[in-house]
């Protein structure tokens, strides 16, 4: 079942959003805002925490109103505040209006996402990894150590890879993952969870567990190293991936996987 992923169901998500989110906010207290962040180049600290929570409040929009079709625009009311030191109660507020959104609507219900799941449970496992990638963004803005849990962070490898495949009207280049059956293998050792995903003539996809047949390619990491590799925020050569296999294979799927 999607939004599984070993965190409890859609419960443990709802909640792990609520936490990430408060972690983001504590990042937040009494820093400069105008830091460049590296893994959004061009944006700045408060550019991050205008674009984190302007998704929760959009997401929250969507889930109330449980869309059947894609939306015609993204325009939600944000009141953004005047000040700069505003922002972290503003994206508190932004996680809390999305809590009750959580509380209030069927997340079981069927609805439009862009995704896999066709269920308004995508939104919040969408948003939980959104406002936890973005949180580290903020953490390595700032010089600052980041943690990610390990069956959280194996659970968002899950999410990202499940749901790439759909990914081409806002990331182009996955429409360029294709091949002739070539497999490559994720494997995030801390917690012995591993992906096969395999490119076709007509896309690319996930395929079953490893049963010790040769792959083409593969990474292993820790879970939350891979996540952040797969969301291009630590690169192949970072000291925690053991990697082997086809470079060609792995360089075109990081060249047209950027999320």
């Amino acid at each position: 079942m999607f939004g599984e992923g070993g965190l409890g169901g859609v419960q443990g998500h709802r909640d792990a959003v609520a936490a990430e989110s408060r972690r983001f906010v504590a990042v937040l207290e009494g820093v400069d805002l105008s830091a460049s962040v590296p893994g959004c180049p061009g944006w700045t600290l408060l550019d991050l925490v205008r674009h984190t929570g302007s998704v929760q409040r959009w997401f929250s929009v969507l889930l109330r109103s449980n869309i059947q079709e894609p939306p015609a625009t993204r325009a939600v009311e944000l009141e953004l505040p005047e000040r700069d030191d505003a922002y972290g109660a503003w994206l508190a507020a932004s996680a809390d209006l999305a809590a009750r959104a959580f509380a209030e609507v069927d997340l079981d219900a069927p609805m439009w996402t862009w995704g896999a799941d066709p269920y308004a449970r995508f939104w919040v496992r969408r948003m939980l990894y959104e406002t936890l990638v973005h949180r580290v963004d903020a953490e390595s803005a700032l010089g600052l150590p980041s943690v990610i849990e390990p069956a959280l962070a194996a659970d968002g490898v899950d999410e990202f890879l499940v749901n790439l495949p759909f990914a081409t009207p806002f990331a182009p280049g996955v429409a360029r993952l294709r091949g002739r059956g070539e497999v490559i293998r994720f494997r995030a050792a801390d917690v012995g969870r591993e992906w096969l995903v395999q490119l076709r003539p007509d896309g690319f996809g996930l395929v079953g567990a490893w049963d010790g047949r040769a792959v083409d390619a593969s990474v292993q990491g820790s879970a939350a190293d891979l996540l952040l590799l797969l969301y291009g925020r630590v690169g192949r050569d970072f000291g925690g991936f053991a990697v082997a296999g086809d470079g060609e294979l792995l360089e075109r799927w990081f060249a047209n996987s950027a999320f």
